[in-house]
């Protein structure tokens, strides 16, 4: 065995344990079973089916094939059941802080129906969006929207009406098609969903691929941002603060983030700062701001 050999076969071996240990620290390794939350508050409907989705089987099934696909072939980050928790409850506090501010739901204004089922749209949008990785990356949008109908005919029979379960369905799968470009979200629902999916960068996301040997600037940009917060915002309703450890985060702000936020509709409702923190010094990167 050659040296070269044998520091080729010890790397593997290491990233193949560090990688292991991260994704069971995902719940990736572990069983089926996944608890999946999100503040419904008194939205009723919501909290119904939130029940449903925590005991799908089926669903937390593909959520961990979204990952074996995602992680284990491809070396990207956690597109399962950490992601879209994140992403749905990222959706609902940006979707509670625009309502808030006067803003009215896609659903409100074209259906009359109310704030509590775009709350459902967002959700639902949010833990569907990523189910086509389950099938191929490139146009997983796509997928994903197929792959949903029937969780949404199971998801929905029971709390809406014939009409209300179409209306709803079209919008949750508008939100899923139009969550990544080249599509563009055409509703507010739709819109918070895609900007809601790019919020989840904080570096323990990008830790699997970059441990794993994975070392590209998307990664290492990753790996910079320490927190994400969501805040009800003065110059606009939404405002989103991102604090970094170096300046390598700005290459995930404003070549991923950025055009996301371009892209949803909800520019003028949304206001992002980028701030940079360091052992001896703090300080808010000039002019940066979206």
């Amino acid at each position: 065995m050659t040296t070269r050999f044998f520091k080729e076969k010890c790397r593997k071996t290491q990233n193949n344990k560090i990688l292991k240990e991260l994704r069971e620290s995902l719940g990736v390794e572990k069983s089926l079973s996944y608890v999946f939350s999100v503040p419904f508050r008194d939205n009723e409907k919501l909290k119904k089916i939130i029940e449903v989705v925590k005991e799908d089987v089926e669903l937390q099934a593909l959520w961990r094939c979204a990952n074996v696909m995602a992680i284990d072939r491809m070396g990207y980050t956690d597109h399962g059941p950490t992601h879209v928790k994140i992403v749905a409850n990222s959706a609902l506090q940006i979707l509670r802080i625009l309502v808030k501010r006067g803003i009215t739901p896609s659903i409100v204004k074209n259906y009359n129906l109310k704030t509590e089922d775009a709350e459902v749209v967002v959700v639902l949008g949010s833990i569907f969006h990523d189910l086509g990785m389950t099938v191929i990356r490139r146009r997983h949008e796509l997928f994903g929207a197929m792959l949903a109908w029937k969780f949404l005919d199971k998801l929905l029979r029971t709390i809406y009406s014939e009409e209300e379960h179409a209306i709803i369905s079209s919008e949750v799968l508008h939100a899923i098609v139009s969550h990544e470009r080249p599509n563009k979200p055409l509703t507010i629902e739709a819109g918070i969903v895609g900007v809601a999916d790019a919020l989840d960068m904080e570096a323990g996301r990008a830790r699997i691929p970059f441990e794993a040997g994975k070392v590209d600037i998307h990664a290492v940009s990753a790996l910079s941002i320490q927190h994400v917060e969501i805040q009800e915002g003065q110059e606009k309703p939404v405002t989103i603060k991102i604090t970094m450890s170096n300046s390598a985060g700005v290459f995930q702000i404003d070549e991923l983030l950025k055009p996301r936020i371009e892209n949803s509709g909800l520019r003028d409702y949304i206001h992002v700062i980028a701030e940079i923190t360091g052992e001896k010094e703090k300080k808010i990167i000039e002019k940066f701001e979206i």
